[in-house]
């Protein structure tokens, strides 16, 4: 399907940041702490330690990898680690002789809007008082901060009794990470006469902050892929060769008479038979066509989301005038008589042209990537390794000029390609078995796959927020699954039915059309609540909804579609592709690859989201799992 679950799921780099100093060149004779050792580790950038666990020692570079309560993995030097007992008698020694730390423990101790009893403040004093309260708060901003985190509750944001969870994710930050207006306003906070609740309410929302800062930091930090997927490089690899295998596989068993899966894979046609230089013709003009409406200067103009460098890239939304007006070249060509189903006579053909396209295409993607800066590397394809970032994209966002080579592939020659090799199924069925009418399965297959990509480039600008554009390079993997597997796969119920007709009643169509109708109801309005909730969460029109606050200063809904299951909008998916398969009957398997597949797929894509949002939004996500136990599938995963 389109880019929101499309084809194959890519991986999170973990972060991993070195440590720099005078001493960086100093060679340890011996390791002095071992593997799982609780420590006091140094944060890079400042004078402050924090219990970590060593959980590795590189004997090359000589540094121990830790790893603190939060997940959190860095890389130090052993003149960075300290034992516990030295730290807690440093520790307790700069507490006590600390007088900025016990002056400002007593003016907690009491409201600093109430004078010391028998005494009366003059004007002089409140001056003084303000100009003491000034330089506490320049003082606190200018000083580096070594934070425990405090209890987390969110139940009370969304109307639940009060409850207490120990939040043990922690995190020490430098003046360099943080921002001076959130340090006045922590400040500030020990001056207020807000009730303690609502105190404890803003404590926890800055804690959380400051976990997404530190990550946000290390992040940046990082550009490495740490975290292989896929097999690695051996199963990238292999992938190369298995995907196009795949297709080939099932669009021979398509033309067979007997397409059961239990029979021997049919002969492979003569090389001459695979390819043709006229219809590798006519796959490069309809590509060039999507390019040239893809240029037009219609539709409006919007802003991706920003990139890890801060820069936003400008998109064009015109995929729906694109749709329209190749609709009005189809019509054309049909009322001249032009003969659609040459499309089914070559369809083979027309998988190997797109096939040897795609591959094509990922050469020359990722030879420009290596002169690409560092910046605009994917952060799941920068692993080094040549297999692995070929397979999985090495480039983000490559573009010539203002041509987005990615986006365009999304949504632009697959997609809309999808819908014109429907309807030369369509039209071959009622040449080959001279029907004066497409039979009803043929009717519904193509009207339930219409409306599904219609509705995609109706709400084009909803793409510009998914895995694919946001944190997936362009390699083979998007271009050989823009390009080869959505045209060529997704369209695998018409073109089984060309060969293969079933007829069914309108019971049983009507049966079909309300469960595809409550798939698409489920995706489309699940979608577009999260797309509303994004863009204006105070809207009125959804005070009915509830949310968990995150330190991102986003909101995770859950009330509506998202409070039903964590992702409702693969519910909606899988429903409407098995609507889509059951026309084909039941006499064959091969039919139900699309939505055996796409189960398979989205189980995995939603382990990897799962992945990211825990990474992303913390302890929140926590207490979101716990409000909505269910993944996809009510009651049962």
């Amino acid at each position: 399907m389109r880019s929101e679950a499309k084809f194959l799921p890519s991986s999170r780099a973990r972060c991993h940041t070195g440590t720099g100093g005078r001493d960086s060149f100093w060679k340890m004779p011996n390791r002095r702490f071992a593997d799982g050792e609780v420590v006091m580790g140094r944060w890079p950038g400042s004078v402050l330690y924090y219990e970590v666990q060593v959980t590795s020692y590189d004997d090359v570079s000589h540094l121990y990898t830790v790893k603190y309560k939060d997940g959190t993995e860095l890389a130090l030097k052993e003149s960075d680690i300290r034992s516990q007992s030295a730290f807690k008698h440093r520790k307790s020694q700069s507490s006590s002789s600390s007088p900025s730390r016990r002056s400002s423990s007593r003016s907690r101790s009491r409201s600093p809007g109430r004078p010391a009893k028998g005494r009366r403040r003059s004007s002089s004093q409140s001056r003084e008082h303000k100009d003491d309260k000034k330089k506490t708060i320049s003082d606190t901003s200018s000083a580096p901060l070594a934070l425990k985190l405090s209890e987390n509750n969110t139940r009370r944001y969304n109307g639940e009794p009060d409850s207490t969870e120990r939040n043990d994710t922690s995190s020490i930050i430098s003046e360099q990470k943080l921002k001076p207006d959130l340090e006045i306003e922590r400040v500030l906070e020990q001056y207020s006469l807000r009730p303690r609740k609502e105190e404890k309410k803003k404590e926890e929302i800055y804690s959380e902050k400051k976990i997404f800062e530190t990550k946000k930091v290390m992040e940046k930090a990082s550009s490495k892929t740490k975290e292989l997927e896929f097999g690695g490089r051996i199963g990238t690899f292999t992938l190369i060769f298995f995907l196009p295998a795949t297709v080939l596989y099932l669009l021979l068993m398509c033309k067979q008479d007997d397409p059961s899966l239990m029979n021997f894979p049919p002969p492979l046609p003569a090389l001459e038979s695979l390819w043709e230089a006229r219809v590798f013709g006519v796959f490069l003009l309809w590509f060039f066509l999507q390019a040239l409406f893809y240029l037009l200067p219609i539709g409006k103009v919007v802003e991706g989301l920003p990139l890890s460098n801060g820069r936003k890239l400008q998109y064009r939304i015109n995929g729906f005038y694109a749709f329209v007006l190749t609709a009005a070249a189809i019509g054309a060509l049909l009322y001249f008589q032009f003969e659609l189903h040459y499309l089914y006579d070559h369809f083979l053909q027309f998988a190997v042209s797109a096939a040897a396209f795609s591959m094509v295409l990922s050469i020359y993607l990722y030879i420009r990537s290596l002169k690409a800066p560092e910046e605009e590397l994917a952060p799941g394809g920068n692993s080094g390794y040549f297999v692995y970032d070929f397979f999985t994209g090495h480039e983000l966002n490559p573009r010539i000029g203002s041509f987005d080579l990615k986006y365009f592939c999304e949504l632009r020659p697959g997609l809309i390609g999808w819908v014109v090799i429907n309807l030369a199924m369509l039209l071959a069925e009622m040449k080959i078995h001279n029907q004066s009418m497409p039979s009803l399965s043929m009717i519904l297959v193509n009207s339930f796959q219409l409306l599904y990509v219609v509705d995609a480039l109706w709400n084009e600008e909803a793409v510009l927020t998914t895995m694919d554009i946001t944190h997936d390079g362009f390699g083979f993997m998007l271009a050989f699954g823009d390009l080869v597997w959505v045209p060529f796969v997704y369209s695998l119920q018409a073109f089984y039915l060309v060969g293969h007709p079933i007829a069914i009643s309108w019971p049983v169509a009507a049966a079909i059309t309300i469960l595809n109708s409550i798939g698409y109801y489920i995706f489309r309005s699940a979608n577009s609540q999260k797309n509303s909730f994004r863009r204006n969460p105070a809207d009125p029109k959804l005070a009915y909804l509830k949310s968990i606050p995150t330190a991102t200063g986003k909101g995770l809904l859950v009330t509506g579609w998202w409070g039903f299951v964590r992702h409702p909008n693969y519910l909606g998916d899988i429903i409407m592709a098995l609507a889509w398969s059951l026309p084909c009957g039941f006499n064959h398997i091969l039919p139900y690859f699309y939505v055996i597949y796409f189960i398979c797929l989205l189980v995995h894509r939603e382990a990897r989201d799962e992945h990211h949002c825990k990474q992303k939004y913390g302890l929140a996500w926590e207490r979101y799992c716990q409000r909505v136990p269910y993944r996809i599938f009510p009651y049962i995963y």
